[in-house]
Protein backbone atom coordinates (compact mmCIF):
# COMPACT_ATOMS: atom_id res chain seq x y z
CA UNK A 1 0.00 0.00 0.00
CA UNK A 2 1.24 3.05 -1.07
CA UNK A 3 2.16 5.80 1.87
CA UNK A 4 1.46 9.56 1.55
CA UNK A 5 3.58 12.49 -0.08
CA UNK A 6 3.96 15.87 0.02
CA UNK A 7 3.75 18.39 -2.84
CA UNK A 8 2.46 22.09 -4.12
CA UNK A 9 -0.54 22.86 -6.30
CA UNK A 10 1.02 23.94 -9.32
CA UNK A 11 -2.53 24.74 -11.09
CA UNK A 12 -5.41 23.72 -13.45
CA UNK A 13 -6.00 22.72 -16.63
CA UNK A 14 -8.26 20.07 -18.73
CA UNK A 15 -7.33 16.80 -20.64
CA UNK A 16 -9.41 14.32 -22.97
CA UNK A 17 -10.38 10.94 -21.84
CA UNK A 18 -10.29 8.03 -24.18
CA UNK A 19 -14.23 9.08 -25.46
CA UNK A 20 -13.09 13.08 -25.92
CA UNK A 21 -14.83 14.28 -23.15
CA UNK A 22 -12.72 17.73 -21.51
CA UNK A 23 -11.76 16.55 -17.95
CA UNK A 24 -10.65 19.13 -15.52
CA UNK A 25 -7.85 18.91 -13.66
CA UNK A 26 -5.40 19.95 -10.96
CA UNK A 27 -1.38 19.59 -11.36
CA UNK A 28 0.31 18.66 -8.35
CA UNK A 29 3.94 18.79 -8.26
CA UNK A 30 4.53 16.12 -5.64
CA UNK A 31 7.66 15.15 -4.42
CA UNK A 32 10.54 13.53 -4.55
CA UNK A 33 10.66 13.85 -0.58
CA UNK A 34 12.73 11.97 1.56
CA UNK A 35 12.81 9.81 4.57
CA UNK A 36 13.95 11.87 7.42
CA UNK A 37 12.71 10.02 10.44
CA UNK A 38 11.56 6.44 11.41
CA UNK A 39 9.23 5.78 14.94
CA UNK A 40 8.21 2.28 15.72
CA UNK A 41 6.00 1.08 18.64
CA UNK A 42 9.38 0.02 20.88
CA UNK A 43 10.44 3.44 20.87
CA UNK A 44 7.85 6.03 20.27
CA UNK A 45 4.88 3.94 20.41
CA UNK A 46 3.34 3.84 17.29
CA UNK A 47 4.87 3.12 13.57
CA UNK A 48 5.03 6.16 11.43
CA UNK A 49 7.44 7.70 8.86
CA UNK A 50 8.44 11.32 8.14
CA UNK A 51 9.06 12.44 5.15
CA UNK A 52 10.67 15.88 4.25
CA UNK A 53 9.64 18.18 1.14
CA UNK A 54 11.16 21.48 -0.51
CA UNK A 55 15.04 21.94 -0.68
CA UNK A 56 16.02 24.95 1.35
CA UNK A 57 18.20 27.77 -0.05
CA UNK A 58 22.05 28.23 0.98
CA UNK A 59 21.82 31.55 2.48
CA UNK A 60 23.06 31.60 5.91
CA UNK A 61 23.56 33.96 8.95
CA UNK A 62 26.32 34.11 11.18
CA UNK A 63 25.27 33.33 14.78
CA UNK A 64 25.89 35.89 18.03
CA UNK A 65 28.04 33.04 19.64
CA UNK A 66 31.48 32.49 20.73
CA UNK A 67 33.60 31.05 18.04
CA UNK A 68 33.70 26.89 17.91
CA UNK A 69 37.26 25.11 17.44
CA UNK A 70 39.04 26.00 14.50
CA UNK A 71 38.54 30.01 15.21
CA UNK A 72 35.16 30.12 12.84
CA UNK A 73 32.18 31.33 14.38
CA UNK A 74 28.74 29.41 13.97
CA UNK A 75 26.66 29.73 11.30
CA UNK A 76 23.14 28.74 10.55
CA UNK A 77 20.74 28.23 7.63
CA UNK A 78 18.71 31.46 7.11
CA UNK A 79 15.46 29.26 7.27
CA UNK A 80 16.15 26.06 9.55
CA UNK A 81 17.01 26.15 13.34
CA UNK A 82 20.04 24.50 14.43
CA UNK A 83 17.72 21.94 15.79
CA UNK A 84 16.36 21.51 12.59
CA UNK A 85 19.22 20.71 10.62
CA UNK A 86 20.71 18.35 13.27
CA UNK A 87 17.47 16.37 12.95
CA UNK A 88 17.96 16.04 8.61
CA UNK A 89 21.95 15.82 8.69
CA UNK A 90 20.67 12.49 11.26
CA UNK A 91 19.10 11.06 8.27
CA UNK A 92 21.80 11.99 5.66
CA UNK A 93 19.10 14.14 3.96
CA UNK A 94 19.32 17.95 2.30
CA UNK A 95 18.06 20.71 4.12
CA UNK A 96 14.45 20.37 3.87
CA UNK A 97 11.60 22.95 4.58
CA UNK A 98 8.40 20.99 5.27
CA UNK A 99 8.32 17.88 7.13
CA UNK A 100 4.97 15.76 8.14
CA UNK A 101 4.32 12.18 9.40
CA UNK A 102 2.42 9.25 7.92
CA UNK A 103 1.58 6.62 10.06
CA UNK A 104 2.05 3.10 8.56
CA UNK A 105 2.09 -0.95 10.03
CA UNK A 106 5.19 -1.55 8.92
CA UNK A 107 8.62 0.05 9.22
CA UNK A 108 10.68 -2.60 7.89
CA UNK A 109 10.05 -1.48 4.36
CA UNK A 110 11.85 2.16 4.42
CA UNK A 111 15.42 3.75 5.06
CA UNK A 112 16.51 6.59 6.27
CA UNK A 113 17.10 8.83 3.21
CA UNK A 114 15.24 7.03 1.34
CA UNK A 115 13.05 8.37 -1.93
CA UNK A 116 9.56 8.52 -2.14
CA UNK A 117 8.23 9.23 -5.51
CA UNK A 118 4.91 9.28 -7.75
CA UNK A 119 5.78 6.31 -8.87
CA UNK A 120 4.10 4.69 -5.70
CA UNK A 121 0.41 5.80 -7.00
CA UNK A 122 -1.26 4.38 -10.17
CA UNK A 123 -3.57 6.07 -12.10
CA UNK A 124 -7.43 5.59 -11.37
CA UNK A 125 -6.35 5.26 -7.67
CA UNK A 126 -8.43 7.89 -5.52
CA UNK A 127 -6.75 9.97 -3.09
CA UNK A 128 -7.35 12.97 -0.17
CA UNK A 129 -5.57 16.02 -0.59
CA UNK A 130 -5.07 18.27 2.07
CA UNK A 131 -4.38 21.53 1.61
CA UNK A 132 -5.04 24.79 3.34
CA UNK A 133 -8.04 26.69 1.14
CA UNK A 134 -8.04 30.31 0.14
CA UNK A 135 -8.13 33.08 2.77
CA UNK A 136 -11.06 35.48 2.31
CA UNK A 137 -10.45 37.60 5.02
CA UNK A 138 -13.48 38.98 6.49
CA UNK A 139 -16.61 38.28 5.01
CA UNK A 140 -20.07 38.47 6.19
CA UNK A 141 -23.57 36.12 6.37
CA UNK A 142 -24.32 35.64 2.92
CA UNK A 143 -20.60 35.07 1.79
CA UNK A 144 -19.89 33.13 4.59
CA UNK A 145 -22.80 30.57 5.83
CA UNK A 146 -24.48 30.74 2.02
CA UNK A 147 -27.68 32.81 4.01
CA UNK A 148 -30.06 34.29 2.15
CA UNK A 149 -30.71 38.02 1.67
CA UNK A 150 -33.47 40.16 2.69
CA UNK A 151 -35.80 41.87 0.36
CA UNK A 152 -34.86 44.58 -2.31
CA UNK A 153 -37.60 46.80 -1.66
CA UNK A 154 -35.85 50.46 -1.45
CA UNK A 155 -37.99 50.26 2.14
CA UNK A 156 -36.64 47.13 3.55
CA UNK A 157 -33.48 48.25 4.73
CA UNK A 158 -32.01 44.88 5.07
CA UNK A 159 -31.15 43.86 2.39
CA UNK A 160 -28.09 42.17 3.43
CA UNK A 161 -28.06 42.53 7.32
CA UNK A 162 -28.19 39.20 9.46
CA UNK A 163 -31.18 39.98 11.30
CA UNK A 164 -32.07 39.36 15.37
CA UNK A 165 -29.36 37.12 16.90
CA UNK A 166 -31.38 36.61 19.99
CA UNK A 167 -34.31 34.56 21.26
CA UNK A 168 -36.05 37.16 23.37
CA UNK A 169 -36.63 37.20 27.24
CA UNK A 170 -35.82 33.57 27.93
CA UNK A 171 -33.18 32.58 27.84
CA UNK A 172 -32.19 36.32 27.29
CA UNK A 173 -28.28 35.73 25.87
CA UNK A 174 -26.75 34.22 22.52
CA UNK A 175 -26.04 30.96 21.84
CA UNK A 176 -22.42 29.80 21.49
CA UNK A 177 -22.03 28.88 17.48
CA UNK A 178 -24.51 30.82 16.00
CA UNK A 179 -23.05 31.62 12.08
CA UNK A 180 -22.60 35.02 11.93
CA UNK A 181 -19.86 37.05 9.89
CA UNK A 182 -16.07 36.38 10.51
CA UNK A 183 -13.01 35.20 9.00
CA UNK A 184 -13.68 32.82 5.94
CA UNK A 185 -11.13 30.48 4.56
CA UNK A 186 -7.25 29.94 5.32
CA UNK A 187 -8.18 26.81 7.34
CA UNK A 188 -6.96 23.32 6.72
CA UNK A 189 -9.38 21.61 3.75
CA UNK A 190 -9.43 18.04 2.79
CA UNK A 191 -10.75 17.06 -0.67
CA UNK A 192 -11.80 13.40 -0.19
CA UNK A 193 -11.42 10.33 -2.62
CA UNK A 194 -10.25 12.38 -6.02
CA UNK A 195 -8.99 10.22 -9.24
CA UNK A 196 -5.59 10.34 -10.27
CA UNK A 197 -6.19 10.54 -13.76
CA UNK A 198 -2.60 10.50 -14.54
CA UNK A 199 0.97 10.08 -13.72
CA UNK A 200 4.25 11.90 -14.96
CA UNK A 201 6.84 10.25 -13.31
CA UNK A 202 9.59 11.73 -15.10
CA UNK A 203 8.30 15.58 -14.32
CA UNK A 204 6.91 14.20 -10.52
CA UNK A 205 3.60 15.10 -11.24
CA UNK A 206 0.03 14.14 -10.33
CA UNK A 207 -2.75 15.26 -11.90
CA UNK A 208 -5.86 15.00 -10.11
CA UNK A 209 -9.17 15.02 -11.43
CA UNK A 210 -11.25 18.39 -10.00
CA UNK A 211 -10.22 21.00 -7.51
CA UNK A 212 -7.76 20.93 -5.06
CA UNK A 213 -8.39 23.70 -1.95
CA UNK A 214 -6.07 26.69 -2.29
CA UNK A 215 -4.05 29.12 -4.80
CA UNK A 216 -1.25 28.01 -6.64
CA UNK A 217 2.22 27.22 -4.75
CA UNK A 218 0.16 25.79 -1.42
CA UNK A 219 1.72 23.19 0.27
CA UNK A 220 -0.52 19.81 -0.22
CA UNK A 221 -0.21 16.23 1.23
CA UNK A 222 -1.67 13.40 -0.75
CA UNK A 223 -2.83 9.94 0.93
CA UNK A 224 -5.01 7.69 -0.28
CA UNK A 225 -7.94 7.31 0.20
CA UNK A 226 -9.58 5.53 3.35
CA UNK A 227 -12.04 2.54 2.56
CA UNK A 228 -15.21 2.97 4.23
CA UNK A 229 -15.64 0.02 7.11
CA UNK A 230 -11.77 -0.29 7.90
Amino acid sequence: MSVGILGKKVGMTQLFDQKGNAVPVTIIQAGPCRVTQIKTVAKEGYAAIQLGFGAVGAATRVLKTKAVEGGESRRANKYLTLGQQGHLRKSGADLLRHLREYRVTDVSAYQLGQEINVTQFQEGEHVDVVSTSIGRGFAGNQKRNNFGRGPMAHGSKNHRAPGSIGAGTTPGRVFPGLRMAGRLGGKRTTAKKLMLFKIDSVNHLLLVKGTVPGKSGTLVSVVPAKVVGK
